[in-house]
C-alpha cells in the first residue's frame, strides 16, 4: 500500500460519514506490509471486519468479493485498496459490493493504473477513471480522483467514494473535493456536481 492511498482515505472519511459495520475487501497484509497496511486505527471504535480469501495477517473472515456470503444490505461501509486487479471479474465484484452495502452506505475504493504487476495471487487489471466511472455507474453518488503529477493520462492510482441511494451534503462533497485538489492537486471527476479535471 502507497502512503497516498492511506492519505486519500484519511481525508475522505473527514469529510464524508463512514457508517458500521465497516469491511475491508483485501485486508490481508503481504510481507513486508504487515502493521502498515492495517487500516482499523483509521476507525477507532467501529465495528470492522478484514476480509481476504485467505487467512493471515489482518484477516478476521475470509471473502470473495464475486460472491459474498454477506446479507444484502447488511454493510454500512465498504472499502477495497489496490485488490480490485486482482479479481478474475471486477464487474461481478461491483456488484456484490453494491448488493452487500446498506443504503447510504459508502465505498471507499483505491485501483492502481501504472504500477508493476504484483501477483497476490494472480494481477489481471488496471484502471482508468472512466472505467472506475464505469463500474461505479449504478450508485447515486459517486466522485473519482486520480493524479495529476507527473503526468495526469499516467496516474498511479484512480480513487473513488461512492455512495449507494443516497448522496452526502454538497457542503462534504465540495470540501473532500477542495482538500484533495489543494494537498495532492488530483485531477476530479463528480458525477453529481458535473465536475471534471
Amino acid at each position: 500500500m502507497q502512503s497516498i492511498v492511506k492519505q486519500f482515505l484519511e481525508i475522505a472519511i473527514k469529510h464524508f460519514a463512514v457508517p458500521e459495520p465497516i469491511y475491508e475487501i483485501g485486508s490481508y497484509q503481504v510481507a513486508g506490509q504487515e502493521g502498515y497496511a492495517d487500516l482499523r486505527p483509521y476507525f477507532p471504535g467501529k465495528k470492522y471486519v478484514g476480509c481476504d480469501m485467505r487467512m493471515g495477517p489482518g484477516v478476521d473472515q475470509i471473502e470473495d468479493v464475486e460472491s459474498l456470503s454477506l446479507a444484502s444490505g447488511s454493510v454500512g461501509s465498504l472499502i477495497t485498496v489496490d485488490t480490485l486487479e486482482h479479481v478474475k471479474n471486477p464487474f461481478n465484484a461491483i456488484r456484490e459490493i453494491y448488493r452487500v452495502l446498506q443504503d447510504g452506505g459508502i465505498l471507499l475504493l483505491a485501483v492502481p493504473f501504472n504500477f508493476q504487476i504484483h501477483d497476490y495471487p494472480s494481477d489481471y487489471w488496471r484502471y482508468t477513471p472512466s472505467c472506475v466511472d464505469m463500474l461505479l455507474e449504478n450508485f447515486s453518488f459517486c466522485t473519482v480522483l486520480w493524479e495529476k503529477h507527473p503526468l495526469e493520462v499516467d496516474p498511479a492510482e484512480v480513487y473513488a467514494v461512492a455512495v449507494k441511494n443516497s448522496e452526502p451534503p454538497l457542503a462534504n462533497i465540495q470540501s473532500f473535493i477542495d482538500e484533495v485538489r489543494g494537498r495532492y492537486g488530483f485531477a476530479v471527476r463528480s458525477q453529481n456536481l458535473n465536475i471534471t479535471g
